[in-house]
């Protein structure tokens, strides 16, 4: 019943993340990822809140995330869950798209479950591969799997346009957020500074992004720490540049959306620098 997870790159595929893990008591929060999620579960279920609702996956089926994709994520059975997953980026999913399916557009995916163990396989047969050091097999079972769900279950991601006097002050919001990240402004003086108020902010916002501004500036704080974890920022420093009051208060949120400790994380990115 010991939870337990390795969150990694390989060399030889360079930007995308891997994962292997086993929760149990896991919970993660409402949170995004700049690259897709396909998780391939082994054992056990998850739950993640995806789209509006509940969204469940169990052993032989995967759960497919878009990015900048508002989900959680939390054990669906008393023992948890055991998953394998690639997080590959924008650029590389379009790519496989363009050469091997007749997709147009940004290519996404539709369901967010996909019952298929073989796909699942691959997604193990991925990790496996890079475990062990095989660039030629890594590289290729993740361009089959990613192809096959494409073809299971791809569509063309809808853009986002601001087209509404809300959607736009949302998008203002967010700026002035990301910029001052570290300092930000209250919820009534960031709506005074945009001109408009509180409860007309929050919803705007929560229209746009799927979580309210407190929950998105978490989100990005903890992305801009990955970034600075990656380029060997020591985590007591990151904390502070992101907006976090110290390292415990990173280590906090970060594990509940990376699904594991900075310092972990850290660790294994040093590793593939290291190689580079």
């Amino acid at each position: 019943m010991n939870e337990r997870a390795r969150h990694w790159q390989y060399d030889e595929l360079p930007g995308v993340d891997l994962l292997r893990a086993r929760y149990v008591r896991k919970n993660f929060v409402r949170h995004t990822h700049e690259n897709f999620v396909i998780a391939a579960i082994a054992d056990g279920v998850e739950v993640f809140h995806h789209g509006g609702g509940d969204q469940y996956a169990g052993a032989g089926a995967l759960a497919l995330v878009n990015p900048d994709t508002p989900h959680t994520g939390r054990a669906g059975v008393p023992e948890g869950w055991r998953y394998g997953a690639v997080y590959p980026p924008v650029d590389v999913v379009a790519e496989i798209a363009a050469e091997t399916t007749t997709l147009r557009g940004t290519p996404g995916f539709v369901s967010p479950v996909v019952d298929d163990p073989y796909a699942v396989g691959l997604v193990h047969q991925v990790l496996r591969a890079a475990d062990e050091g095989n660039p030629l097999a890594a590289d290729t079972l993740l361009r089959v799997a990613v192809t096959r769900l494409l073809r299971l279950n791809g569509g063309p991601m809808p853009r986002r346009q601001v087209r509404t006097a809300g959607a736009r002050i949302a998008a203002r919001a967010r700026a002035v957020l990301e910029e001052r990240m570290a300092r930000p402004p209250s919820l009534e003086r960031l709506a005074a500074e945009l001109g408009t108020s509180p409860f007309a902010l929050l919803r705007a916002f929560r229209d746009a992004y799927g979580m309210p501004p407190h929950a998105w500036l978490t989100d990005a704080r903890v992305r801009r720490a990955r970034r600075l974890l990656d380029l060997g920022t020591a985590p007591s420093e990151v904390a502070v540049t992101v907006g976090f009051t110290d390292q415990p208060h990173l280590n906090r949120h970060f594990s509940r959306m990376v699904g594991v400790p900075p310092g972990a994380y850290q660790s294994e990115r040093k590793n593939v620098q290291d190689v580079r």
